[in-house]
């Protein structure tokens, strides 16, 4: 028990790794994500072939137990960011973890997490990784990798937990049929009822884009951002918050200056101009920005914006 929690303690100090070899990963070590209730969290700790699953008070670091499971195992991080490990349903009472192993078939258990007994576990035929769970708990969504060759595509699915099956088709933009996911996680925002997880991804040789994702009725829409040049390495620094009550989504570099601004359901993006007024898009067309100087006696001017293309995703 010693060894056990000298490694715990130790998983504290070091950072989180992400491991995988695909756009979607499980963490090992850091922080670990925070239970419900914030006195605790969990974090996964390498134990000679084995994995532990060990719960540590936020304050003082005690390890008040552990789960352990054979293999290596670790607590979902859907995206690049390791802020963003996830995995807890929102009752905070069961937390699912995946495997390393990037090879077929994808394994994931279900922790209960006042007695860290493992309380169900199931095998996919197939690559896959955590994307989300829905609000009840009842659905797991997974990114599937649909291509040996190229581990940036993948489809969204959805898997029951209560019956233990993969449900038939893919979560897409039911208006672009024929669009395939391609790209890597950078950050995401979720609601604050569970409902809406709202994914931004870098595309290198194609346009970034916002994957919204309906945790509740398994739709969702993808939502192309403007860019200009191949490289897209700075959206790795980018931060995406809700913002007017969860109206819309706020793009802005880490430093804080706004990028991008995206209003839910309509999708509308309004692009933040230093010094001038906002541009807008509509998602598969061409914007034309209308300019009004506010006063009774103002004319009012309309100024056609300059032509940008948005991709029809």
């Amino acid at each position: 028990m010693r060894r056990l929690v000298l490694i715990a303690l130790a998983a504290l100090i070091l950072p989180s790794v992400a491991l995988a070899a695909g756009p979607s990963y499980v963490a090992q070590g850091g922080l670990g994500i925070l239970a419900h209730g914030g006195k605790n969290r969990f974090v996964a700790v390498p134990a000679g072939g084995r994995t532990a699953i060990v719960r540590i008070a936020v304050r003082g670091g005690a390890v008040d137990g552990w789960a352990t499971l054979r293999g290596g195992w670790g607590i979902p991080q859907p995206t690049l960011s390791s802020v963003h490990l996830e995995g807890l349903t929102r009752d905070g009472k069961r937390l699912i973890v995946g495997t390393i192993a990037f090879n077929p078939p994808t394994r994931f258990a279900v922790i209960d997490t006042k007695t860290l007994r493992v309380r169900d576990r199931f095998a996919l035929d197939g690559r896959f990784a955590y994307d989300t769970l829905s609000p009840d708990g009842k659905t797991l969504y997974l990114i599937q990798y649909v291509d040996a060759d190229n581990i940036s595509r993948y489809v969204v699915r959805a898997y029951d937990l209560e019956d233990h099956v993969l449900l038939p088709g893919r979560i897409a933009d039911k208006t672009q049929l024929g669009w395939v996911m391609e790209g890597f996680a950078v950050t995401r925002a979720t609601s604050d009822d569970g409902r809406w997880v709202y994914t931004l991804f870098m595309r290198p040789g194609g346009y970034p884009f916002i994957h919204a994702l309906d945790a509740v009725n398994g739709t969702a829409h993808c939502i192309g951002l403007p860019w200009h040049g191949s490289n897209q390495d700075a959206l790795a620094a980018m931060r995406m918050t809700l913002v007017n009550g969860g109206t819309a989504l706020a793009l802005h570099w880490k430093n804080g200056r706004p990028w991008l601004t995206v209003q839910n359901g309509t999708w509308r993006i309004t692009r933040a101009r230093p010094g001038g007024f906002a541009w807008g898009w509509t998602i598969g067309g061409l914007g034309a920005v209308m300019l009004a100087v506010l006063g009774a006696a103002a004319v009012v001017r309309v100024r056609q914006a300059r032509r940008e293309a948005v991709p029809a995703l």
